[in-house]
């Protein structure tokens, strides 16, 4: 019983971790002034996915459990890869590289249907290889990658057999 308290805890922590790091995107960006890129959005997106995913895995057991720890750790997993890749567009040279090209790929055309829908909160107006805003020497993108990354291992970590195993007992 104490490792089903002590795992629905944990996806307690991933679920409100991601609200609080999608409430605190969507507050830097209008106080700040920050320019969010498209690929800032998708991320921002990811976390208000990852948020009600980890909260259902927290009040769920069994199968329905298994299948939204994975897709957490999915959602996880494809938020490092954008804000991996946003950090490998900022480290280049300045003017080599753009996240802007001629024709917008699945994220950049998604982001901005979102941002017709609800401009507040998906409206991407900045370039994806600036570094708006640099806290303890680590750019925005580069600190979403280590959350993402975090909340992957946790997820992984949390689906093992093991710990399935425990949450039975």
């Amino acid at each position: 019983m104490t490792a089903l308290i002590t795992h629905r805890r944990l996806w307690l922590l991933i679920a409100g971790a991601s609200a609080a790091l999608a409430l605190a995107s969507i507050l830097l960006t209008e106080w700040l002034a920050l320019q969010p890129c498209h690929l800032c959005i998708f991320q921002r997106l990811l976390y208000m996915l990852i948020a009600p995913l980890a909260l259902a895995v927290a009040l769920t057991t069994g199968l329905a459990r298994r299948i939204g720890g994975a897709l957490t750790a999915l959602a996880a997993a494809a938020g490092a890869a954008t804000a991996g890749y946003q950090t490998w567009l900022q480290r280049q040279p300045e003017g080599s590289v753009s996240c802007i090209g001629p024709d917008m790929g699945p994220i950049e055309r998604f982001v901005e249907w979102l941002g017709m829908q609800q401009p507040t909160l998906f409206m991407a107006t900045g370039f994806c290889e600036d570094e708006a805003l640099i806290i303890l020497g680590l750019s925005l993108a580069e600190w979403a990658l280590f959350c993402f990354v975090v909340i992957c291992i946790l997820a992984l970590w949390l689906l093992r057999p093991h710990a399935r195993g425990a949450e039975r007992g």
